[in-house]
């Protein structure tokens, strides 16, 4: 079913649908909605439209709603209805100064923040992890439209197709939300799914005159000499971070802003699909660079078997993660798909996600 018009009588949005079916959306919250949660934050009911009634003039107050009648709308047509839901939220959503706001990547991270950091204040976490994947004028409608197509057919990320738009699109208009006058505290890590975010977020921060603090969380961290290395925000423990935020901070200068803007349009010029951390810069690899290091892996754990034998993805994975924690795990698994497409893995069971499959070498 193909959503043909819309029609706005805030708190509703009409749909048409076919020509004779008018879906209405009630709005009843504030907070941007996603495919997956769009019924719980409001309320829909379907009215037929009597042919004599221009669809312009419908009000659905001098109608009575289809009671028991269901209907059918496919992804795209409930992707196009969540975004015009929350393009009307947004011009209708109070700005409201609710103190510091807090961007960081991961919402494992996000978590720890809410938890560890004094109220009030907003904590805005980045769902998508932009160290793979193309970011190509992701700045842009057309480089997420690009991005989000590559996503689909590489990355078995076990949510609902459409969900991750929808909340990285709600994340961006709550980055656009951010209040004039709070200061702004960017967290991040020495790892490139935090580092290319950081400057992801400085560029959308651009039109922004609030204050800006960048907080190195690994950096500012206490650990002691027998704890491994800490990489990430989300590897930190909410008290932790909580004593790294009293710590003394030095806003951005104008300067170091428009230079952080810049390494960003550089950065969206880059056509590779895969990022790494190294030397304390942003490096662009190819889509392979893991494979020999996966196959060796996967080697040594035939080693331990008394015969060699398949071996749980999910295992694995995890087994390459304590060599090197900095590999993002959906890419792994995407890549250990491709090493069975292109033969060197043999397959057993069905991969449509890390746990239901298992791979030995050939």
């Amino acid at each position: 079913m193909i959503l043909i018009q819309v029609k706005v009588n805030y708190p509703f949005i009409y749909f048409l649908v076919k020509h004779n079916l008018v879906l209405v959306y009630h709005i009843k919250t504030s907070s941007y909605v996603t495919i997956s949660n769009m019924n719980e934050n409001g309320e829909c009911n379907a009215y037929e439209l009597n042919g004599e009634i221009p669809f312009g003039e419908f009000n659905h107050e001098k109608h009575k709603y289809l009671e028991g009648r269901s209907f059918f709308v496919n992804e795209e047509g409930l992707n196009m209805m969540v975004s015009e839901i929350n393009k009307q939220i947004q011009l209708h959503r109070p700005i409201v100064d609710s103190g510091p706001v807090h961007i960081v990547s991961m919402e494992s991270a996000a978590g720890s923040l809410r938890v560890g950091l004094p109220r009030p204040r907003t904590v805005i976490g980045f769902p998508d992890s932009l160290s793979i994947g193309p970011i190509s004028n992701l700045h842009t409608e057309a480089g997420r439209s690009h991005r989000n197509e590559w996503l689909y057919e590489n990355i078995n990320s076990e949510q609902e197709d459409n969900v991750l738009e929808n909340q990285i699109m709600n994340t961006l208009r709550e980055i656009e939300d951010i209040a004039p006058d709070g200061p702004i505290y960017v967290w991040y890590g020495n790892n490139a799914i935090e580092q290319v975010g950081l400057r992801f977020f400085l560029y959308q921060l651009r039109e922004k005159t609030n204050v800006i603090f960048l907080i190195n969380s690994p950096e500012l961290y206490e650990s002691s000499k027998d704890e491994e290395p800490i990489f990430y925000t989300s590897q930190i423990e909410s008290s932790e971070l909580s004593i790294i935020f009293e710590k003394n901070k030095k806003p951005l200068s104008d300067e170091e802003r428009t230079r952080y803007h810049i390494e960003w349009e550089q950065l969206s010029e880059t056509n590779e699909v895969l990022r790494i951390w190294e030397d304390n810069e942003i490096k662009s690899v190819s889509e392979d660079y893991y494979d020999t290091f996966i196959i060796e892996t996967l080697e040594e754990m035939h080693l331990e078997q008394e015969q060699k034998d398949f071996i749980k993805t999910a295992d694995l994975i995890g087994e390459i993660l304590t060599r090197n924690l900095q590999i993002d795990i959906f890419y792994l698994e995407s890549r250990i798909r491709h090493l069975v497409y292109s033969k060197v893995f043999e397959l057993k069971g069905i991969p449509k996600s890390m746990r239901h499959y298992s791979v030995k070498l050939r």
